[in-house]
């Protein structure tokens, strides 16, 4: 007999709420808490090559990402900050399974044992893969930062889809200063706080691998945030963008700055990247 077509839609309901990979963070009610007020940002959001992802990690949701597969580097990641309890230090790099395949399994996996599972399969087609940083010359650098979650947060933030080919001195110089002093402010002033972190590619500068571009190396990378109180409230809230060099250097700027920064990689209104720009 075939299925109902009550049956049908509660099965491709259930489909969809399982799944990682979605067109809409909207569609996934538990991605829309690392938004503030379920405010999701137009910059990236157009863009044919955009995969929404809904970071899942021991079947359960951590954090968000905009992840731009034909860069193979995520335009950003959104999360609420925790205060970190220590551990979490993975060994392991994930991949995003449904970037191979849209029926695979719906949370990240080590890149190495799901090529295991799936030999022949390339899975590197819309993603970058651990080898393709191996002897780079760059870190992988995270944009959503593993100190700025609890475990298994923590964990789950060692994801590629998270990750971008960072300049060394500038991920473990002076970007990893400005999270740690963010981890004091947010500590210090805030009930809670959403950060959106991502990059800015460059237009023609890549990890090359066997003659093929593999992951592009963005010109810049850029953090926002929005700290609110017990009520819900906005009380604070900042920006930074840094050049992905040995200038080494993190310009500390405010939401309105930063959107006139977005202004000039697009011809298109950057909007807001928080409800009502993060303005009580």
């Amino acid at each position: 007999m075939p299925a109902s077509p009550l049956l049908f839609t509660l099965l491709s309901l259930l489909s969809l709420v399982q799944a990682d990979v979605v067109t809409r963070f909207q569609d996934v009610p538990e991605c829309m808490e690392f938004f503030y007020k379920g405010k999701v940002p137009e910059w990236g959001d157009a863009a044919s090559d955009a995969a929404h992802i809904c970071q899942r990690f021991t079947n359960r949701y951590h954090f968000a990402t905009l992840y731009d597969t034909k860069h193979r580097i995520a335009v950003y990641s959104a999360y609420r900050f925790q205060p970190s309890d220590g551990g979490g230090r993975e060994k392991r790099w994930f991949v995003e399974p449904q970037l191979v395949n849209p029926s695979w399994q719906a949370e990240m996996k080590d890149g190495y044992w799901l090529g295991k599972d799936n030999p022949g399969v390339f899975l590197g087609e819309r993603q970058a893969l651990n080898e393709d940083y191996t002897h780079s010359g760059f870190d992988r650098g995270h944009l959503n930062p593993n100190g700025h979650h609890a475990v298994p947060s923590r964990n789950a933030t060692f994801t590629l889809t998270n990750v971008v080919p960072q300049n060394r001195k500038m991920n473990q110089d002076a970007w990893r200063i400005h999270e740690e002093q963010l981890t004091g402010l947010f500590r210090a002033q805030c009930s809670e706080a959403y950060v959106l972190v991502g990059a800015i590619p460059s237009e023609d500068n890549w990890i090359v691998k066997n003659n093929v571009k593999r992951v592009n190396i963005p010109d810049y990378l850029w953090k926002a945030y929005c700290c609110v109180d017990n009520n819900g409230r906005p009380v604070k809230s900042g920006a930074a963008t840094a050049r992905n060099t040995e200038q080494n250097l993190v310009e500390k700027i405010s939401l309105g700055e930063l959107g006139e920064f977005f202004q000039q990689f697009t011809n298109q209104p950057v909007g807001e990247l928080f409800y009502n720009n993060c303005r009580a």
